[in-house]
């Protein structure tokens, strides 16, 4: 975008002028330069329209006149009593040099923050994270500017090389923790497989299991409080857990490493999202923090570019307070699910044990019934009358031996009805039945 204008115009007296505008972009002001008509040789206004206004200086006439203004909205870049042929394209130089100086300004505060960085820098002897966040968060709203088209690019440039600039150094420094950080994990990682591989060979030894499971849990507690890289992380969780389960399984057999429940993979599920519920009203309330401090800061601040980049800013974090209380909601409503679930399974847990006692209890009613049953099945059999009863069927035929088997059908009838009779009172009673047994008991 050029900041130098040529334009033929006119003064007061109506005689025709050569108009020069230049603009300061750092000063928000204008030079006007005002040639007259007998000052203005062809070589002249052919200089000033290849040459100045592409920003080389050139030697103007003595008799010339020079006004400095203010650059404004409303206000005309030109003294009053002179215009140009072409209003249209003045108009419009106005409002880009007005962007041009605030994209200016702009990155003037850029470029101060960015040294601000770079004195921080220089302080630092170890990487750190808050700093490289910092960094990271500046550079991420420099390109939040340059997508809008807010920078020019030689001025996105230059914020550019030197943000990198800083990234080189800060990843030195990362580069240097890192190797003192893997030396540091490999000496914990050597620990802690040594003290592993110990503990597996008291369960190959057979020695109480008890002591071990304890060990193992305070060794657990000491593994998430040690820092490890990634992969000396996941290989000792590995071994951990192994030992675990190998511990339960010894101690509590196949059981212990059988299926779940519904109701317990519910729990589990239940006992996981209230964790992520607690993050989520954590993670909130920081936001609404930084948002009350954001709002505070654009009470107090100085200038209108400062008051609109935090209200941008004020903006986005009301955006994603409003984007994690959504989820959050979502989240307080699979609670609530989940909570009516478990309801629901201890519910129907309770039904299934008393149904299992019920059924154990008609269980045994049946067997003592039919235990005496056939002891006076047994008893019958040396019963002389019986005898005698079982001759005359055989005597008096097909009719008699009907007569009989009608009779014992209907005795059978009487004892089903009174076995059905026992179990209804049975399930209308049998919560207090064991109940008083257990009483009995102890």
């Amino acid at each position: 975008m050029r900041t130098r204008l040529v334009f033929w115009g006119k003064n007061e007296a109506d005689e025709k002028v050569l108009i020069g505008l230049n603009l300061n972009e750092n000063e928000s002001t204008i030079d006007v330069y005002i040639f007259p008509e007998s000052e203005i040789t062809e070589d002249f206004a052919s200089q000033m329209q290849d040459q100045w206004r592409s920003g080389k200086d050139i030697l103007f006439p003595e008799n010339h006149i020079t006004e400095q203004r203010t650059l404004g909205i409303t206000q005309s870049m030109l003294p009053d009593g002179y215009s140009v042929q072409r209003e249209d394209i003045l108009k419009r130089a106005q409002t880009e040099w007005h962007f041009v100086v605030l994209s200016s300004k702009l990155y003037r505060a850029y470029q101060n923050e960015l040294d601000d960085l770079k004195e921080k820098l220089q302080k630092l002897e170890q990487f750190d994270p808050g700093f490289w966040e910092e960094l990271k968060g500046f550079w991420s709203k420099v390109q939040t500017q340059v997508r809008e088209k807010n920078l020019f690019r030689d001025h996105a440039n230059k914020i550019r090389k030197g943000t990198d600039e800083l990234f080189t150094e800060m990843k030195k420094l990362r580069k240097q923790l890192d190797a003192e950080f893997h030396e540091l994990s490999e000496k914990h990682f050597a620990h802690f497989k040594e003290q592993l591989e110990a503990i597996d060979k008291k369960v190959q030894d057979g020695l109480s299991l008890q002591p071990i499971f304890q060990e193992l849990k305070d060794l657990q507690k000491k593994f998430r409080d040690t820092k490890f890289t990634r992969d000396h992380r996941a290989q000792v969780w590995k071994k951990l857990d192994g030992l675990f389960k190998k511990v339960k399984k010894e101690k509590y057999g196949d059981e212990s490493t059988g299926r779940m429940s519904p109701l317990e993979r519910i729990k589990r599920r239940y006992d996981g999202l209230i964790n992520a519920i607690a993050k989520m009203e954590r993670s909130i309330g920081r936001d609404r923090k930084d948002l009350a401090f954001q709002k505070e800061r654009i009470e107090n601040t100085d200038g209108s570019l400062e008051a609109q980049l935090r209200a941008a800013k004020t903006k986005m974090i009301e955006e994603r307070v409003e984007s994690k209380g959504e989820k959050l909601e979502d989240m307080l409503r699979t609670r609530k699910q989940l909570e009516d679930k478990m309801e629901l399974l201890e519910a129907r847990e309770k039904e299934r044990a008393a149904r299992e006692e019920i059924k154990k209890a008609k269980a045994d009613i049946k067997d003592k019934i039919a235990q005496d049953i056939k002891k006076a099945e047994e008893e019958r059999s040396h019963d002389p009358d019986i005898q005698k009863a079982a001759e005359a069927l055989l005597d008096d035929g097909k009719k008699k031996a009907g007569q009989i088997v009608e009779s014992i059908e209907e005795g059978l009838e009487d004892v089903v009805d009174t076995i059905k009779a026992i179990a209804f009172v049975l399930e209308e009673k049998v919560d207090q039945v064991i109940e008083d047994l257990r009483g009995e008991e102890e």
